[in-house]
């Protein structure tokens, strides 16, 4: 009971009272708004070298990313071809009974919360305020984070609780505790813990489902209209929609979730990249000037938003928030997989920030720099992305409102489970605790759908980015460890010990 008295000043608290005066769209933004600015201004805290100024997270992401890369051995290059034949399921024994889904629906379940609406509408803030070079450094940042998501997600298997009845909680609140306990460090992992806990559920309030109805609702807009459009200035009856849709699919928990994400997934990235590819091989003539563009812009003191130094910011920052390396989330799922070898879910994980931001970002950022829209400063988002696509096909606004939906739809239920099992970690495993996640949840779609772009992604930036300070510092601490289990690992492969089933 105590418990449930928590959570329920939780919920006051979470909710402002404002959203049930009126109703009204402009009510529900101007309620929340004034705490996402709040809470912005303390995860992106300034730090200021010579002249320069910038996020101290980013950098904190940005050099754990390339020391991680390093100290794996650059694993991200040469465990890429063994991770695609894991996915494969090549090396899965039918006999492993440890974990709750495979190798490739836990792959599909994090890619639903990473391949969303950040690769769409994210990638076209980046590049409106860093301009085309901003995508080289998102591309960077995604290669070095493939090491990151190496690293985490071996930890999330490694430390994972497997419970009485068979199912998994695993991820950062996990090995912080439990591997820093190993260290003699219990009090500190159990603080680490519960920050991290506390953030992932506003994280999966904010980029989990507000993001994602936000820009999902403005894509419908568009695509029926605009402000002639009949939803328009209804954000919140479309946000309730999909709180329904998105509540019938997590009341069954991970494996309801991975037999949508495992259909989903690979339709979305066949719908958008096959478009995107059209784009791109119909202006195969303006392709070298694009990446040119890319290049100079990368590297140029004249660049928008800051010269350089603004430049690599927004890509960095775009890439953190897209492929979420390092920032704990896509372990949490990963630690349901079946598998007796930590390491190979690490493994499969690197494949995720190379699909998410190397492939898809680059394929939406050279669609919208060809385009050549980036300069002009009436469209920000989805619109952006939106109408550069619409400038060669003319219908495509209509599909790219279904691949949307589906992004945002996808993303909502991995995230729906990944601040479940923070908010389980905290407050206790129970249906009556699930149930009232579940329930917070869907109403932040709503909220989400009514506000405004700005103030939802600073509030997603703002909570994501916070997971990462914990999470570093046990990846840090473990990292050691598995280094130790990753050569062990690659040493049995070259003697053959690791055994081939297909």
């Amino acid at each position: 009971m105590r418990k449930l008295s928590v959570i329920a000043v939780f919920l006051s608290a979470c909710i402002p009272s404002q959203l049930f005066a009126g109703g009204m769209d402009e009510r529900i933004n101007d309620a929340v708004a004034p705490l996402t600015v709040l809470v912005f201004k303390i995860v992106f805290f300034p730090v200021t070298i010579g002249n320069v100024s910038f996020p101290f997270v980013l950098f904190w992401l940005v050099i754990a990313a390339v020391v991680f890369t390093v100290y794996m051995g650059f694993v991200n290059v040469r465990g890429f071809g063994h991770a695609v034949q894991l996915v494969r399921g090549i090396y899965d024994s039918p006999d492993k009974q440890k974990g709750e889904v495979s190798h490739f629906q836990a792959l599909t379940a994090a890619l639903s919360a990473t391949v969303g609406l950040g690769n769409i509408a994210g990638v076209a803030v980046a590049i409106t305020l860093g301009g085309p070079g901003a995508t080289f450094w998102m591309i960077l940042g995604g290669v070095f984070g493939m090491s990151s998501k190496f690293v985490e997600c071996t930890l999330g298997v490694k430390y994972r609780k497997i419970n009485e009845d068979g199912s998994v909680s695993g991820g950062p609140m996990y090995y912080l505790s439990k591997g820093f306990a190993e260290k003699g460090l219990a009090g500190l992992g159990k603080a680490l813990a519960c920050f991290f806990a506390i953030m992932c559920i506003g994280a999966s309030f904010g980029i989990g489902n507000m993001f994602q109805a936000n820009q999902a609702f403005k894509q419908a807009v568009i695509a029926t209209g605009g402000e002639q459009s009949v939803v328009y200035q209804q954000g919140w009856i479309f946000g309730l929609a999909m709180a329904i849709l998105v509540g019938v699919v997590i009341i069954g928990g991970i494996k309801s979730i991975v037999r949508v994400t495992e259909k989903l997934v690979p339709l979305m990235f066949v719908i958008y990249v096959t478009a995107a590819l059209f784009i791109i091989f119909s202006h195969i003539t303006v392709l070298p000037d694009a990446f040119m563009k890319i290049l100079r812009g990368a590297f140029s003191p004249e660049a928008l938003y800051g010269g350089v130094v603004g430049v690599l910011i927004q890509g960095f920052r775009r890439a953190a928030f897209s492929n979420e390396a390092g920032i704990g989330s896509a372990p949490i799922a990963h630690s349901t997989v079946k598998t007796d070898e930590p390491v190979t879910e690490g493994l499969v994980a690197l494949l995720e920030p190379f699909l998410d931001t190397v492939v898809i970002c680059t394929m939406t950022a050279l669609v919208i720099i060809i385009s050549g829209l980036y300069v002009e400063q009436d469209m920000e988002g989805i619109a952006l992305t939106s109408k550069a696509f619409e400038q060669v096909i003319f219908w495509f606004p209509y599909i790219l409102s279904v691949a949307v939906l589906l992004f945002a739809f996808s993303t909502m239920i991995s995230w729906s489970y990944y601040g479940l099992k923070a908010w389980t970690y905290i407050f206790g495993e129970g249906a009556a605790s699930d149930a009232i996640y579940k329930l917070l949840f869907c109403v932040f779609i709503v909220v989400g759908s009514a506000m405004d772009l700005v103030a939802v992604v600073d509030f997603s930036d703002a909570m994501v980015f916070a997971m990462s300070f914990p999470n570093l510092v046990g990846m840090y601490i473990l990292a050691p460890g598995v280094k130790r289990d990753l050569d062990s690992y690659f040493d049995r492969l070259r003697q053959g010990q690791i055994r081939r089933y297909k």
